[in-house]
């Protein structure tokens, strides 16, 4: 359908919207259709956010969305197995401390998007990403390269509703139904939830120096009030994949949602940070990532005993350039696929078995082995009497070869200073 001439709008016969049902995708949809004057299709990931997602289906419905153009689709497992996963084999970290939990959704949630827009014949996508935020990045170059000539519209690049006190005086003249006020007053936060974090934002955490408020975490217990006694974990790998927990086998999504039930109990997994985002700023947020800090302490557990020292070395240089591409939005380019390819390949005999141990926000690694594949030789690496299987003396040479350049240097230094004193 063509929109009004008096808009000046590209053409947009039919729009994908990325909804939630929130405040901001709320809004945006109102907004499309008396803007647009479009069709608006609405799409609604389950990516285990843990909140009741029926409600987006009503809200759509009032909005004067056709039921065929509704969807809410289940992708946990698909998030999990084919996203979650494949980055935590690479033992994924930004700036040394952010497990992704927001970057690694959006990959999928652009998949989906095309795959809605082609099933429907629409032309369009839109999305909730605010104008100065990473996630606009991270939708778009998903979808261009998925479908390269989607047209994609972003309000928050386009209106003039810039803060969310702005939004919700939109909404409440619109009769658009949202939550108003948070509990202790003001704006809510903002937040993003899925199974391997949940994010707040905004509010007083606006200001770097400002503690965040007991209150606003919703998945792990402050490490005081956490059990006084430790739980022990046993984590089964199969080719670098959590295949079981205390030796029961699950699907890739429980696997991970049993991980942040336990970690959040005993307090693990809290994280504020201030970032340097990709579009040039800094901004601080505050995360719970329970499910994935255990994993991640477990991975490179069952790595250190399954994979060839230079392979690992090597898994860590390129870690932080596939950490980029990720946060930066190129999951679906060949750099990271090619990258991916060859992380995988290092997983193959990266089997066995870790116990952890969970108590007051830590998990702690208290053992791990392979039974098939595991490099570690104890006739070896002992202290006692190796029966010759290491000869101590071969490291006259490998120590006095890797010194060579060092003595070159220090007698040089010596050789000029003696000169200057002359």
């Amino acid at each position: 359908m063509k929109q009004a001439k008096k808009t000046g709008k590209a053409e947009s016969n039919k729009v994908v919207l990325a909804y939630s049902g929130g405040l901001d995708t709320s809004v945006i949809l109102k907004w499309l259709q008396d803007t647009y004057h479009c069709e608006v299709v609405t799409f609604t990931a389950d990516l285990g956010q843990g909140e009741e997602l029926e409600p987006a289906r009503a809200k759509a419905l009032k909005m004067g969305i056709k039921p065929k153009n509704i969807f809410i689709d289940d992708l946990r497992e698909e998030f999990v197995r084919d996203f979650v996963f494949p980055m935590f084999r690479c033992n994924t970290v930004y700036e040394g401390e952010y497990l992704l939990g927001t970057s690694i959704a959006r990959p999928l949630i652009a998949k989906r998007l095309v795959e809605i827009a082609k099933k429907t014949g629409a032309n369009s996508i839109s999305h909730g990403a605010t104008g100065k935020g990473n996630d606009q990045v991270r939708f778009e170059l998903g979808a261009y390269a998925l479908m390269p000539n989607v047209k994609v519209i972003a309000p928050w690049r386009e209106w003039d509703l810039l803060s969310r006190e702005k939004l919700m005086a939109y909404a409440e003249k619109n009769g658009i139904p949202v939550e108003r006020k948070h509990k202790q007053g003001g704006s809510p936060y903002s937040m993003d939830a899925n199974l391997l974090h949940i994010s707040y934002e905004g509010r007083h955490l606006e200001d770097p120096s400002a503690e965040a408020e007991e209150s606003m975490w919703r998945w792990t217990v402050p490490p005081e009030k956490a059990p006084d006694k430790a739980e022990y974990l046993d984590l089964e790998f199969k080719r670098g994949d959590l295949s079981a927990i205390n030796g029961k086998k699950m699907k890739a999504h429980e696997l991970l949602a049993t991980l942040n039930m336990l970690g959040g109990k005993h307090g693990v997994g809290r994280l504020d940070l201030v970032e340097n985002r990709y579009v040039g700023m800094k901004s601080r947020g505050c995360y719970e990532t329970p499910g994935g800090s255990i994993l991640l302490r477990a991975h490179r557990a069952i790595e250190s005993v399954c994979l060839d020292r230079e392979e690992a070395h090597l898994k860590d240089d390129l870690m932080p350039r596939y950490a980029s591409l990720i946060y930066n939005g190129y999951w679906w380019s060949p750099e990271r696929r090619a990258l991916q390819a060859l992380i995988d390949h290092t997983q193959q005999n990266v089997n066995g078995w870790v116990r952890l141990k969970l108590y007051k926000g830590n998990a702690i690694v208290v053992s791990r082995d392979s039974k098939t594949d595991s490099l570690f030789d104890p006739n070896i690496a002992t202290f006692e009497d190796d029966a010759g299987a290491y000869n101590q003396k071969d490291a006259n040479g490998f120590i006095r070869l890797n010194a060579l350049r060092l003595r070159i240097a220090a007698n040089r230094a010596e050789s000029r200073a003696s000169k200057k004193k002359d």
